[in-house]
């Protein structure tokens, strides 16, 4: 790269991310993450300043406008550092690298985040949030630039070591390598114990605030009611997902789950919109509605597919990454939740006299309940009458607030996140028969086929025909369960040979060749290290991904080998993550996948009585690790399923296997449901 492009000003025009090109026209002369922009830092010599965030994320939009935004303040950008502007959704790998600094060095984490590095990449100083003039008992962005110049000039040397001693610490601690574990030390049973400890026994949720959903979490205590008998872990489950149905959390006029709540008790949601949060919900939703029947979750359902299928489907049927939380007011100004809150005369404007029965139900008030204005929820006791009963006032709001300024739309598509939906939307389908959540699941599908694999490889991010950053594990995981779980929903043999092709891929380009992963690919230099991807977010690690994904591989395929690669992968986690496995909720549910999982095949026809009530146990027994087909052909099962040589010498007749080894079939719903009482 000539000089002359190297210190041109900002160059995030060409970026594929939308976050990136948010900041395109501002002062600041930001480069894209990469090996031009050290060497530019490298040939100034100029520590680099790191800021990365996302398109949803609130406080980055405050920092962009109060300081990016600023010509007096990107001067003194410019002047002094390279600038970097990082996707974390683009970038989860970097992201992760520095945040782990940024703890490291006694800092809270969070975004945006604001990283200094020598020309090398080593971090030396970090933070989140900084305010354009000293106030919230923090130091002036400006402040804080020129004295980390100074001390750059002054005290180099002092600056390099320390950096490279972080920067070896976090190497050392993001990839260790560890002797194989065993499997017993990944026991649900003791993880799930300490998680309900943490539960809010009144309001469900981990207990203070702010609330999130939590899912890898839930799932423990989930799979801990359904699978171990701990009716206060299930209890725990469902009041938690209750209470994200019936919360502000909740979008109840257009369907959907927010990222978090900002109170001890679900009303006041941080209001951007996340698919991943939204992809898990589903998936609880799911469980939920099998287990208990409750027409609450089974409306949920139906309303967060309409609302993904509404607001989220970008062309080609791939599924958008977010929506903003910050929208215009009617005045024009930007203010967050603007497009969400209601103020009691709108409401009435909209529905006359049904208003006030509306308002009663919803706790829509003069006064409001939140910044003077009211987040429409069902937590209070006045909420009388279903939401069967205000379906047609809803559906008026809804027309209503579409008139209004709508969030901003992060439209890249993530494979990691798509492959969660997926399987969320197919899973939705299958227990409440939601016909357009499978053609979502499937169209998304079909979106990463066409579109996110360039040249027989991977990428992780797609926008607008074009693709950005090489696949992570957590992508091949989330996507080997995504197929092999439209695969069990369809019997569509492509699914299962596209996840067979995945899991292939997944060890080519991530394998350590002791059955172990890295997060980021062999071939990705841009990053310091080789990350493991062992610790969960708001989503289950790219280590917990791949477990599950090849279990559930092993499952539908009857290939050991697969079994064989997620159990070596499992307990090399375990040797690694030690006696703190209680903090890897991801990697102890896909484990107990892999170690109880089985397989049930029920053959028959849907117009059979005795079929549709053995379908319906199916559905009511839930059991997280069965993965089950229901068709009139055993033909359609791979060969070498253990299930596919079945010859049923009358049906309906239900075939169960685990470990590779089928139980004698069963051909009436009485004779299945003690089957699924002694195997659940």
């Amino acid at each position: 790269m000539s000089e002359t492009n190297r210190t041109a000003g900002n160059q995030l025009a060409e970026a594929v991310s939308p976050y990136l090109l948010q900041h395109k026209d501002n002062p600041v002369h930001w480069r894209q993450w990469g090996d031009a922009a050290f060497a530019e830092a490298r040939e100034r010599d100029r520590p680099i300043l790191l800021s990365i965030g996302y398109a949803a994320c609130h406080w980055c939009h405050v920092m962009a406008h109060e300081s990016f935004e600023d010509e007096a303040v990107a001067s003194v950008m410019n002047r002094l550092f390279v600038n970097v502007k990082v996707d974390r959704e683009e970038r989860p790998d970097v992201d992760q690298f520095y945040m782990t600094a940024l703890q490291a060095m006694g800092e809270q984490g969070g975004w945006p985040m604001t990283m200094v590095l020598t020309p090398e990449g080593k971090p030396f100083f970090g933070g989140t949030y900084f305010p354009k003039e000293p106030r919230y008992g923090r130091p002036g962005f400006v402040q804080v630039m020129e004295a980390l110049s100074k001390a750059w000039g002054e005290r180099r040397g002092e600056i390099e070591e320390s950096a490279g001693l972080i920067s070896g610490r976090l190497k050392t601690f993001l990839a260790a390598s560890a002797e194989p574990g065993p499997l017993g030390a990944l026991s649900l049973s003791p993880a799930a114990a300490r998680i309900a400890q943490m539960m809010d026994p009144v309001r469900g949720g981990m207990k203070g605030a702010p609330k999130f959903p939590n899912a890898p979490y839930l799932e423990v205590l989930a799979r801990s009611g359904f699978h171990h008998g701990e009716a206060g872990h299930r209890d725990a489950f469902l009041k938690t997902l209750t209470a994200l149905c019936l919360g502000g959390i909740y979008d109840h006029i257009g369907g959907g789950l927010a990222r978090y709540s900002t109170d001890d008790r679900w009303l006041v949601p941080h209001f951007e919109k996340m698919l991943y949060d939204n992809a898990q919900f589903l998936q609880h939703l799911a469980w939920g509605y099998r287990t208990s029947g409750e027409d609450l979750f089974r409306r949920r359902i139906d309303e967060t597919v309409e609302w993904l299928k509404r607001e989220m489907v970008v062309k080609g049927g791939g599924l958008a990454a977010s929506l903003d939380a910050d929208s215009a007011d009617a005045g024009g100004h930007m203010e967050e939740g603007a497009f969400y809150v209601w103020t009691k005369p709108e409401i009435e404007a909209a529905l006359g006299e049904r208003a006030a029965p509306f308002a009663h139900a919803y706790d829509v008030s003069e006064a409001g309940n939140w910044e003077g204005k009211s987040i429409l929820h069902r937590l209070h006791e006045g909420a009388e009458g279903s939401d069967a009963t205000f379906a047609e006032d809803r559906a008026k709001l809804l027309n209503a607030r579409a008139k209004r300024a709508r969030p901003g739309r992060d439209d890249k598509v993530l494979a990691d996140w798509n492959g969660l939906a997926i399987r969320g939307l197919t899973e939705a389908y299958r227990a409440s028969g939601n016909e357009t959540a499978l053609m979502l699941a499937e169209d998304a599908f079909r979106f990463v086929e066409r579109e996110m694999i360039v040249d027989d490889r991977l990428r992780h991010a797609a926008r607008d025909g074009r693709t950005a950053g090489l696949a992570l594990s957590s992508d091949y995981g989330a996507l080997i369960a995504a197929a092999v779980t439209l695969f069990a929903a369809t019997l569509k043999p492509a699914y299962l040979s596209r996840a067979e092709w995945l899991a292939d891929q997944l060890d080519i380009w991530h394998g350590e060749g002791d059955g172990g992963h890295f997060l980021n690919a062999s071939d990705a230099t841009d990053v310091p290290a080789r990350l493991r991807g062992d610790q969960d977010e708001a989503v289950p690690a790219g280590t917990a991904l791949v477990i599950a994904g090849l279990s559930l591989l092993a499952q539908a395929s009857g290939r050991l080998h697969h079994k064989e690669r997620a159990e070596r992968a499992a307990s090399l986690a375990a040797g690694r993550i030690g006696q703190s496995a209680a903090g890897f909720p991801g990697i102890i549910a896909a484990t107990e996948r892999l170690t109880r999982g089985s397989e049930l095949a029920l053959f028959g026809w849907r117009s059979n009585p005795g079929f549709a009530a053995m379908e319906r146990l199916l559905l009511e027994e839930v059991d997280l690790d069965r993965l089950d087909f229901v068709t009139n052909d055993p033909a359609l099962l791979p060969e070498t399923n253990p299930i596919a040589g079945a010859e049923p010498s009358k049906t309906p007749a239900a075939f169960f296997c685990t470990g590779q080894v089928c139980r004698a079939p069963v051909f009436a719903p009485d004779a299945l449901a003690e089957l699924l009482a002694r195997t659940g």
